[in-house]
């Protein structure tokens, strides 16, 4: 097993510095939209990880393809690095300029290109957040399902591959992506797939891209499915006197075939938590939060047979939310789980990490990380997409405290030892970025690390697009 690479310090890697002439032709071409002030450029060097801020040399705020393809091409030209920026909530030091170089912000790329509503398709620039996308398209009775809590951008969804609370029904950034426009390393415009639902045209590179954290391309537009809003929806809770039972009651709801549209794991840390912070009185037992869509009559159907069998496993206090209101403020709550959690503990930060596993061993994976985390001391939460084998664990640390910093890095580190050992994988929906590339390692193997950088030369032969991340060259 690889050791990962502790939260609190960096790799060391040689910056590039940023030439004159190139901010020269930067500030020429863009004005004000090009910054070196210290404040911006910290933003830019900032995620939702505990890595200390590691800021570009300067932000480019584009608003076309077209400008993409300028700055990646002067990039080019002087060697130096771009990472595409969408709104900073990536959780392992995606976004961090550890070579230095040029944060390209796409977050003024928010438009809707073309929906097209009898195909069940839309393009959007990758600025487009999700909570903007279904906004934008409620009056066509179609919505975008792929929701990984935070209100991030479309682009940085595909980025990182993500999914989150309905992929047991819809599936992930996968699985949802027709096509891509890319400015690839050399500043050129490429567009990968069609609105087909599906091809056999060629190498797929759409998947390709879907995933590479921008270290192959900057996603620039996006082609997405789109599903028809469902008929009726229903959302219920149930309580369990242990998360092993709720566990069970999930695997037995997924392998008969239900096909439920969110089933959402809280532990007894994070129910208390979201208590405190919502103001809410739920049960501060390990909950289960269920989703159901599809006709009036399906969706009562698939309720009855899930709680018949939440109860043949301990679940008690079934609470139904029938009504819009009562369903976003459930929903509103588990989203703000990982806040919550952060103020039990005033002025911690969270080192947290996800695992996927065969659903089968996700109740031995948990119980087993909730064990040792127990038995270290640290207060911790849990939240996981029961339905397809996902869970994250947060560790709140006191950032002035190294040996809890160290204490939490190990917990992570048996974590993901464990998944693999489960057959599973070092991340389901939070990427590599910096933490994870030994994990990668250890998950896929030597000769498969290598292939991918094999097309990384390939693809970025000056190492210019997001350097240092997913694995070391």
């Amino acid at each position: 097993m690889n050791a990962p690479l502790p939260n609190a310090v960096l790799p060391t890697f040689e910056r590039r510095a940023l030439p004159p002439p190139m901010l020269d032709a930067l500030k020429a071409r863009f004005g004000q939209r090009c910054s070196t002030a210290a404040a911006v450029r910290e933003q830019h060097g900032r995620d939702e990880s505990p890595y200390p801020v590691t800021p570009p040399d300067a932000v480019v705020f584009c608003e076309s393809t077209g400008e993409v393809a300028f700055v990646v091409g002067l990039a080019a030209e002087h060697g130096v690095p771009v990472i595409p920026f969408g709104i900073g909530s990536s959780l392992e030091g995606h976004l961090l300029a550890v070579q230095g170089g040029v944060s390209i912000d796409l977050s003024r790329m928010n438009r809707i290109v073309r929906v097209h509503p009898e195909d069940l398709t839309v393009t959007v620039e990758a600025g487009v957040t999700r909570e903007q996308l279904n906004r934008e398209i409620k009056d066509t009775g179609l919505f975008f399902p792929i929701d990984p809590g935070a209100n991030a951008t479309i682009g940085g969804m595909a980025a990182t591959r993500a999914s989150g609370t309905n992929a047991v029904r819809y599936g992930t950034m996968r699985e949802n992506v027709l096509g891509l426009t890319v400015v690839t390393a050399a500043g050129e415009v490429v567009h990968t797939g069609t609105r087909a639902r599906k091809s056999s045209a060629g190498y797929d590179l759409t998947r390709l891209f879907v995933g590479s954290e921008g270290t192959l391309g900057v996603m620039t537009e996006v082609t997405l499915k789109l599903y028809p809003l469902p008929e009726a929806v229903s959302a219920a809770i149930c309580h369990f006197p242990g998360i092993a039972e709720a566990v069970d009651a999930t695997i037995q709801v997924i392998q008969m075939g239900v096909p439920i549209a969110r089933c959402e794991l809280l532990d007894a840390n994070s129910v208390r938590a979201v208590n405190r912070y919502e103001k809410l009185s739920l049960r501060e037992q390990p909950m289960l939060l269920m989703e159901f869509h599809g006709s009036a009559a399906g969706v009562k159907e698939q309720a009855e047979v899930v709680q018949a069998i939440a109860h043949e496993h301990g679940g008690e206090a079934f609470q139904w939310a029938t009504t819009p209101e009562e369903r976003t403020r459930l929903w509103t709550a588990r989203h703000r789980a990982y806040f919550a959690a952060l103020q039990t503990k005033p002025g911690c930060r969270c080192v947290t990490t996800d695992t996927c596993v065969p659903i089968s061993r996700l109740a031995e994976s948990i119980n087993d990380s909730r064990r040792e985390a127990d038995e270290a001391g640290l207060p911790y939460f849990i939240v996981g997409h029961v339905g397809d084998g996902n869970f994250h664990l947060g560790y709140l640390i006191d950032p002035d405290k190294p040996e809890e910093r160290a204490t939490a890095e190990r917990l992570s580190m048996q974590m993901v030892q464990r998944a693999l050992k489960l057959e599973g994988t070092c991340s389901g929906e939070h990427g590599v970025g910096l933490h994870k590339m030994g994990f990668l390692l250890d998950e896929a193997g030597a000769g498969a690390v290598d292939l991918m950088r094999q097309l990384k030369r390939a693809l970025d032969p000056k190492n210019i697009l997001n350097p240092g991340k997913i694995f070391a060259l």
